[in-house]
């Protein structure tokens, strides 16, 4: 079914696809799974689990936001699925403009890291809100503010940043209400370590990807800040990446 799925790709779709897989199957490969508890997100996602017993997370790699037991997964990235699974997740591979899954399946629906990388990223937005039962929550983020793209965007398969009003416009169509939103992400915000990291995944990747998942992502899960939820839209003027949680209205589509 997925290579049905990637067979009728526009081919400029399908090279943004190869794109993003050629970075992440590689780093799936070499890395771990790791546990959603580790992560600042966890206290926030705690406290939705008790009204969401359907659950689904696109695009999680081998960082899981939501809990593996009780959760739907899917990736594009066939050793992400395989790991999840050995892990004792319920994954499958899917494209997140593609879900296959019925209307309105799921209480909790959570998409970290995914929109930028899709070619027609209405699209994206579009399946999430329809797979998202009338009052559930999706958990969505995204980076922002076109003017500080960097080599590293391109690096990870980025097909776009946000202005912060382009954001809520486009989740206001698919009948999404920000709620709240958080800064988000583990990003340096140092131009000379992005510089570094570029380079080393460009001609070190082996290393550069050991290194990251065994001190690197260690380190920054240590020393994460608190992730502090504000109600509504945050002033995002000096803020790289957001977590934005979002509610499916009653009236939605």
């Amino acid at each position: 079914m997925f290579d049905d799925l990637l067979s009728n790709r526009p081919c400029r779709e399908q090279q943004l696809l190869d794109t993003n897989l050629a970075f992440y199957d590689p780093l799936w490969e070499q890395s771990r799974l790791s546990s959603p508890e580790r992560f600042n997100t966890w206290p926030l996602v705690r406290s939705l689990l008790p009204l969401a017993q359907s659950r689904l997370e696109v695009g999680p790699g081998l960082r899981p936001r939501l809990p593996l037991e009780g959760t739907c997964f899917v990736d594009a990235s066939l050793p992400a699925v395989a790991k999840l699974r050995a892990g004792g997740a319920s994954a499958e591979m899917g494209l997140v403009s593609r879900l296959p899954f019925r209307d309105g399946a799921f209480n909790l629906v959570a998409a970290f890291d995914i929109v930028e990388h899709v070619d027609d990223d209405d699209a994206a937005l579009s399946e999430l809100a329809r797979v998202s039962a009338a009052g559930s929550t999706l958990l969505l983020s995204a980076p922002l503010h076109p003017s500080r793209w960097s080599r590293f965007d391109d690096l990870v398969g980025h097909r776009r940043r946000y202005e912060p009003e382009q954001l809520l416009s486009k989740l206001a169509v698919h009948g999404l209400s920000v709620t709240g939103t958080a800064l988000y992400g583990m990003q340096p915000r140092s131009s000379w370590l992005l510089d570094l990291a570029v380079w080393a995944l460009t001609y070190r990747r082996r290393r550069a990807i050991w290194w990251y998942d065994r001190v690197f992502l260690t380190l920054g899960a240590l020393f994460q800040r608190r992730l502090r939820v504000t109600p509504g839209m945050m002033d995002v003027t000096d803020v790289d990446e957001v977590l934005l949680t979002c509610r499916k209205t009653e009236d939605a589509p």
